[in-house]
């Protein structure tokens, strides 16, 4: 995983200058935009990281970034930092995602316990992501058939039953098992029919049940 960044959008240079030497004194990477337009020409990759946003700047606004950032699927958590903020505004900006809103001038110490804190957000959000597409090509290696097999198994049927309500043979259903077992990466049913849930694979139900 790559080093998390701090990207720092603001029109006023002195802020922008500000801030970028806090955070090169403590030590951690970030890059310097002077419009939100600037942010969004940028070649940003899917490493981890946070923003620290104005809300008033020529153009695009902070609000209207973040809306953009929102609309294209960015997850980057959002500190709002501005000197012109408003009790209805950073509900708004809340609500829209952004983990917080920090009104200039904001003591040093505080604005980087935040970075921190949305840098560790940021880390968490990228790995249950890349967890996710993980399972999910796991589970798109699946057959059919051994999804079938899996729904059942999960759902606690036995070898025997599984053979009887697809119609095979129940060796034909240990195999798809342990294929299913192997491609999964699950070293038991438990952990298997998490992986059926985390995947989106409804369980079977019960042969007895009622529909």
């Amino acid at each position: 995983m790559s080093i998390p960044n701090v990207f720092v959008v603001d029109d006023d240079a002195a802020v922008r200058d500000s801030v970028s030497l806090l955070l090169e004194t403590a030590g951690i990477p970030h890059r310097i935009f002077d419009s939100a337009e600037a942010f969004l020409r940028a070649r940003l990759d899917s490493s981890a990281g946070c923003i620290i946003l104005d809300v008033r700047m020529p153009g695009l606004s902070g609000p209207e970034l973040q809306a953009e950032l929102n609309e294209r699927g960015v997850s980057l958590p959002i500190i709002f930092l501005t000197a012109h903020g408003d009790i209805p505004l950073t509900v708004r900006a809340i609500k829209a995602g952004a983990v917080d809103f920090l009104t200039k001038p904001v003591n040093g110490s505080v604005l980087l316990d935040r970075v921190q804190a949305a840098l560790a957000q940021s880390v968490r959000l990228q790995e249950e992501a890349s967890a996710q597409e993980s399972l999910s090509r796991r589970m798109e290696n699946l057959t059919d058939r051994e999804r079938d097999v899996m729904a059942l198994a999960v759902a606690g049927h036995p070898n025997k039953e599984i053979a009887r309500l697809l119609g095979i043979s129940h060796r034909t259903v240990e195999i798809h098992r342990a294929r299913v077992m192997h491609k999964t990466g699950a070293t038991n049913l438990l952990e298997l029919a998490r992986i059926a849930e985390s995947g989106g694979l409804k369980a079977a139900p019960p042969a007895d049940s009622e529909p």
